[in-house]
C-alpha cells in the first residue's frame, strides 16, 4: 500500500507565495509518509485577470513553475502531480493548462492538457468564466505507469464528461487525479457526487486536489479536497483553507474490488 495525499490551497495572485505554501503542504505530506502528491488546479497562480497567466507561461521544459516542481520532487522523495500551469502554445494570446508528473527523482515523466475548457456562467450567481478566450483546449486524455498503478489525470470541468474517463479505463487506469479549482456555487451541488461517480463507474481511486477558499480576486472555490476508493467511499476530505488528506492506495484492494464486482468486462460499448 501506498500513501497518497492532495494539497489544498487558496492560491493568490504571487507565484513566489504560492510556491512557498505548495512546498509546505507537500513537505507535511510527505513528513506523514506520502510517496505521491497532487496540487491543485492553478496552484502556482489564481490571477486578478485572465491575462495574468499569459504574462507568467512557461515554455515547455523551462521555467520557474517547472524548476519548482523538479526541485521538490527530488527534494522530498516524492511523485508529484503538478496541479496545472500555464504552458506557451504558438498562439501568444493562448496558453495550455499543463498538468506535469514529476517522479521522485525530480524528473518529468508525462505531461496532459486540459482538454474541455471551462466557459460558463455559473446559475445563481453574476460569475462568469471563458476559459477558451485565454486557453488552448489538448486533444487526448493521458495515462501514464508509476510505481502506485497507472496513473490518470482530468482536470476540474473535465470531471463532468464521464466518457472521456472511459476512455482512460479502456487504457487500464488505476488511479484518477483530478486537480480542480471548482467555484464554491457548482462545488457545493456536484464535486462529491461526481467524482464518487467517476471512481465508481471506472472502479478506480480518486484523488481530487482542490483550491478552496476566498481568493483576493473575488473568487469563492469550494475545497473539500478528498480521496475516495473504488467502491465510492470517501477515504480523507478537507474542508477549506489550505492543508492536505491522505489515504492509501492498495492495489489488493483494487483487484479485490473489480474481480468481485466485474463491471469492467461487461462493457458492451467501448471509446476508442
Amino acid at each position: 500500500m501506498t500513501k497518497c495525499a492532495a494539497i489544498q490551497m487558496t492560491s493568490s495572485p504571487t507565484i513566489s507565495v504560492n510556491l512557498q505554501e505548495a512546498e509546505k503542504l507537500i513537505a507535511a505530506a510527505a513528513t506523514a509518509g506520502a510517496k505521491l502528491v497532487a496540487l491543485p488546479e492553478n496552484f502556482a497562480l489564481m490571477g486578478n485577470h485572465e491575462a495574468d497567466k499569459l504574462k507568467a507561461k512557461e515554455v515547455d521544459g523551462s521555467g520557474p513553475i517547472q524548476d519548482f516542481l523538479a526541485t521538490i520532487a527530488k527534494k522530498y522523495a516524492v511523485w508529484v502531480v503538478g496541479g496545472t500551469i500555464p504552458m506557451a502554445t504558438d498562439d501568444s494570446n493562448k496558453v495550455r493548462a499543463a498538468c506535469l508528473i514529476y517522479n521522485d527523482q525530480g524528473e518529468r515523466v508525462g505531461r496532459y492538457d486540459k482538454v474541455h475548457l471551462f466557459d460558463v456562467n455559473v446559475p445563481g450567481t453574476q460569475e462568469v468564466y471563458r476559459e477558451s478566450d485565454s486557453i488552448e483546449p489538448g486533444t487526448e486524455p493521458q495515462v501514464f505507469d508509476t510505481p502506485f498503478g497507472r496513473l490518470g489525470i482530468a482536470v476540474c470541468y473535465d470531471l463532468r464528461f464521464p466518457e472521456f474517463f472511459r476512455k482512460m479505463s479502456v487504457q487500464g487506469v488505476d488511479i484518477l487525479v483530478v486537480p480542480s479549482a471548482f467555484t464554491a456555487e457548482t462545488g457545493a451541488a456536484h464535486w462529491e457526487v461526481l467524482l464518487r461517480a467517476r471512481a465508481v463507474e471506472n472502479l478506480c481511486y480518486v484523488i481530487a486536489p482542490n483550491q478552496g477558499g476566498l481568493h483576493s480576486n473575488g473568487r469563492k472555490t469550494f475545497g473539500h479536497s478528498m480521496m475516495i476508493d473504488p467502491w465510492g467511499i470517501v477515504l480523507d476530505c478537507y474542508k477549506t483553507g489550505s492543508g492536505y488528506v491522505m489515504a492509501e492506495i492498495d492495489p489488493e484492494r483494487l483487484e479485490k474490488v473489480r474481480g468481485a464486482f466485474p463491471v469492467l468486462n461487461h462493457r458492451c460499448f467501448f471509446c476508442e
